[in-house]
Parts: structure tokens; sequence; C-alpha cells
């Protein structure tokens, strides 16, 4: 067994739990740092709202929260689930749910770190303000608590696990400066009783944007979805008087109308950007070793979306949850490079870099293997699968239409 290090892990959500447990379980002297007065980062519920709506005001209080009110998975119960750890929380009802709500995951979550004596580990309160390597032993963490104090600790490793769901993308839109309408990322979007007898404009095609305007559209006058994709199918939505789908926004005028490409045009009250979240690591100092391209939202180099190659294994994000031996940092760096190559000759935009969609079984039958445990379960890639084929083509009910078409989703913990 190697000799055991004295890491730190930022962030007390899902990756900071889990890699939380496994250096534990491996022998590790281990502290969570949070800022959140509770454990589950992402899953913890606020209905509180920053006070810039689009999240622009580098000087606006920060929520870390992204959750709406009414959340529910969009991912079944056996994909929430650890390997080794099964999802049977109930809802208050007692019933154990086929898509829990975020309360349920959060309790899930709470349950993992009871479960595994972990919180005895969390400084719960602690924000980390700064990161930065003094050797090539020792790293130093400055964080600095509700109260105000600032402290530094010394530590051999560091795994970063703080989360990419709090500093929003807003889209770029032809005129958006002149047009005098409300815009609202939907970081800060909690209910939806404030677009009530509202003309909304919803940008962005994906989870979120499909979910917030199937429950806008109870409320709201109209709302227009809009979406850059060209494959998207410009339609009125049959079980709604008051649904449209568009393809992107051209130009946005003064007088408040929203032209789209398809030749509509709406004169909207507000626009809804649903449009993701750009990678922050603010308190990350490595003398420009990892930078964050904001244009393209990519974080680099990482080894596998973990290791930076000149700094590991010392330094990670989220981690391998298991001993490894990792290549030499010139292998490291000639694979991301083949990577990167990889992405450009398929015509994948940088910004898709670290998404895992096209690849995601693939990548964690890698890691699986590299920690000597077995693939991805076959029922679970099935279900994933499965989603993916049905998502496209109605958004609507696919969560009834997927346990239609698989219906031993219920019986799997």
């Amino acid at each position: 067994m190697a000799r055991p290090l004295k890491v730190a892990v930022i962030g007390a959500g899902v990756a900071g739990l889990t890699t939380a447990r496994e250096l534990k379980s491996e022998g590790h002297q281990v502290v969570v740092y949070e800022k959140a007065d509770r454990i589950g980062g992402m899953w913890v519920y606020n209905p509180e709202v920053e006070t810039d709506p689009l999240g622009l005001d580098p000087g606006r209080k920060i929520v870390h929260s992204s959750l709406y009110h009414s959340l529910n998975t969009n991912l079944p119960r056996p994909l929430m689930r650890f390997w080794d750890y099964p999802f049977t929380v109930k809802n208050k009802d007692g019933v154990l749910m086929d898509f829990p709500g975020h309360e349920e995951v959060l309790q899930f979550l709470n349950n993992f770190a009871e479960d595994f004596g972990l919180v005895e580990f969390i400084q719960l309160n602690t924000e980390v303000v700064r990161v930065e390597q003094e050797n090539d032993d020792q790293w130093v963490v400055e964080s600095r608590s509700n109260g105000g104090l600032i402290s530094e600790e010394p530590f051999e490793a560091v795994v970063v696990c703080n989360g990419h769901n709090t500093q929003p993308r807003v889209a770029e839109l032809p005129g958006i400066n002149n047009w005098k309408g409300k815009q609202i990322h939907c970081h800060n979007y909690r209910v939806p009783e404030p677009f009530r007898d509202q003309v909304v404009v919803i940008i962005g095609g994906a989870a979120s944007a499909n979910d917030i305007s199937l429950e806008i559209v109870e409320v709201a006058k109209e709302v227009h979805l809009s979406s850059r994709s060209q494959e998207i199918e410009v339609k009125k939505w049959d079980m709604y008087d008051n649904l449209w789908q568009h393809s992107k926004v051209t130009n946005c005028y003064e007088n408040g109308e929203i032209a789209f490409e398809d030749g509509a045009l709406v004169t909207a009250d507000i626009i809804l950007h649903c449009t993701g979240y750009k990678y922050n690591l603010p308190f990350l100092k490595t003398n420009g070793v990892i930078t964050i391209d904001d244009d393209d939202n990519r974080v680099g180099p990482l080894y596998k979306h973990v290791f930076p190659p000149q700094l590991a294994p010392r330094l990670s994000f989220v981690g391998i949850p298991r001993v490894v031996s990792l290549p030499s940092e010139e292998d490291m760096s000639a694979d991301l490079e083949q990577c990167y190559r990889l992405l450009e000759e398929k015509g994948i935009p940088k910004h898709h870099t670290h998404s895992l969609d096209l690849n995601m079984h693939e990548y964690l039958d890698w890691v699986a293997a590299q920690v000597g445990l077995p693939p991805v379960d076959k029922r679970q890639k099935e279900i994933f699968y499965k989603i993916r084929e049905i998502l496209p083509t109605s958004w609507i009910g696919f969560r009834e239409m997927l346990l239609k078409q698989l219906p031993w989703i219920s019986r799997i913990s």
C-alpha cells in the first residue's frame, strides 16, 4: 500500500463525497471543504436567487444552487445510484420514485456520507479562496469561514470537486443590447409564477430548457423555445395552445420583437437563457499550467478529464477513485494531443471537450478497468441508450414512455 497522504477535497457534492470515501478507504488523511452549510452540492435547493438575474455582475451575491422547486431527475433511479450503493430513498409519501425528486437525491447523499463515516471529515461553511503549489510535495489551501476567518493548511495532494453549475453562460444574441425586455438565466429560476401572463422566449435545447418550458407553459401567455440545433423541428406543440418550437434567434429589436431563423417574429416580455454554465476555478493558482478557455469552455490540459500531466497525481479534478499507475507526463500529453486532434477531425466544437455523451460508456468502462472494477452494467447502458433514442422525438412524457418500453426499471434499486 502506498504511503498515506494528507489530501484536500474541494466540494462536498456527489464528486467530493465519492472521492472522499475512496481516499479514506485507502488510508489517506482527508479534509473536505464545503462553502455551504450542508453537504449535497448542486442538490441542495435554495429558494433564494441572485441580485443579478443573468448572473453576470461580479459583485453580485452568488447563490450556488441552480435547482428549481419542482425538479425531478431526468435519469431513472438505477442510473442515479453508485455502483456499490443502491438508491432506496422514498419520497415523503413513502413511494420509491422511478424518477426521484431533488429532496430524495439530497437524502441519498446524506445517507451515503453517514454510512461511510464521511461527516467528520467535512468542514462546512468554509470557502476555499486559494489553492497553490509550494513545492513538488506540498500544496497550500487557504480558506475562509462564514465569520471571515482566513486560515491556511498544507496538503500533499488536492482534488477539485467544486462543480460547474454556478457561473451562468449567456447566449450572445444579435441586437440584445438594444432589446428592452427582461432577461434571466435558468440558474435563477425557481418557480413559474413570475412568468404568469408573460410572453417568454426560452433559449436552449437541453434538459433545463425543456423541463422549465413545460412548467412555465401552464401560467405564461406564450412560450417560445429557441434552439440553434440544425436538427430541431420547427413546430407548434400539439398538446399546448401556447407552446412553440423555433430555430435560433436572428435578431432582437428595441421595440421588444424577437426574430427567428424560421421567419417567426414574436413580441416578448422575457428571455430565459437555459444556456449552460462556465467552468470557474477562481481559487486555483497554477502559474498558467491549468487554463480555462472561456470562449470554448475547455479546462486543460487534463488527461482523461482528470489529471493535468505536469502536476499529476498531486492535483486532480474529481479523481479516479482507486489506486492507479499514471503514464508519464509525456505520454499523458501525447494522449491529450490525440484526443484534441480527434475532436477536431470529427468536427466537434471545443466547448464539447468535456461532454461524454458520445463515448460515455467507453470512458466509464476504461476508468473501471483501471481500478479493477467490472464495466458498466448492461441494463444501465440499455436505459441510457433508450433515453437517447426517445428524447429527440419527444421531451413531453418521455419518462412515462421510457417506463412503458423498459418496465423492469422500476424493479431495480
